[in-house]
């Protein structure tokens, strides 16, 4: 729900996730340094006081986030039950990204296949084809922690700087942001800054699925 205290709570953890306060994420936007203090959240006379549109293309502008990122915030995913079967209609499937690496969970194209998918309530954004990963350990840091989930769109079209989902023939299932996409080469630019640039050769990738929206 779009309420005037989930904008705020929204604003406040993209801020955490980028390691910034509220006044920092409003100085990175180019705004003033107050714009995001609580005491500006409610007008004199105590009536809420929103956020404009144009502060918010700022905030995400300056943190390359996006705004399915920041709508993740306001309308966090909630897990649920253990699906019975493939029931679509209750959510998508969900699975951790350790599990993804083994095989039987996906078909040649990327979509989710086989048993062992728990289930998850579907953010608007999610298609009858989305799926969702579970980002498990440290090593997509800083921007996706452990526990985070992302909502994968396997088919989409993906253009250089999206963030994606790739697994490798060997088995390695990794979020990366796609630098460079030819008929022989794929270039990966990882998510931690201090993993280098990884590139494989396109027979070595088994599928590129786009990440459509991330939640903490």
């Amino acid at each position: 729900m779009l309420s005037h205290e989930r904008v705020w709570a929204a604003i406040d953890a993209l801020a955490e996730r980028y390691s910034l306060s509220a006044s920092g994420l409003a100085k990175k936007a180019g705004l003033d340094s107050t714009a995001f203090n609580k005491s500006k959240r409610q007008s004199v006379d105590g009536r809420p006081r929103w956020p404009s549109t144009e502060s918010l293309a700022k905030i995400i502008e300056a943190t390359n986030s996006s705004l399915e990122e920041f709508l993740g915030f306001v309308e966090p995913v909630r897990t649920v039950s253990r699906a019975k079967g493939r029931e679509r209609a209750a959510g998508v499937p969900l699975l951790g990204f350790a599990q993804a690496g083994a095989g039987g969970f996906f078909d040649d194209a990327g979509f989710p296949a086989g048993q062992g998918w728990d289930l998850i309530e579907i953010p608007a954004r999610a298609t009858e084809s989305s799926y969702a990963l579970e980002v498990q350990g440290d090593s997509m840091l800083p921007l996706y922690r452990n526990g985070d989930v992302l909502i994968v769109e396997p088919g989409a079209v993906v253009r250089k700087g999206d963030r994606v989902v790739v697994k490798t023939i060997s088995g390695e299932v990794m979020a990366k942001v796609l630098e460079r996409q030819t008929q022989g080469i794929i270039e990966l630019v990882s998510l931690n800054p201090e993993h280098p640039i990884r590139r494989f050769q396109a027979h070595e990738v088994e599928w590129v699925a786009r990440i459509v929206w991330a939640s903490q």
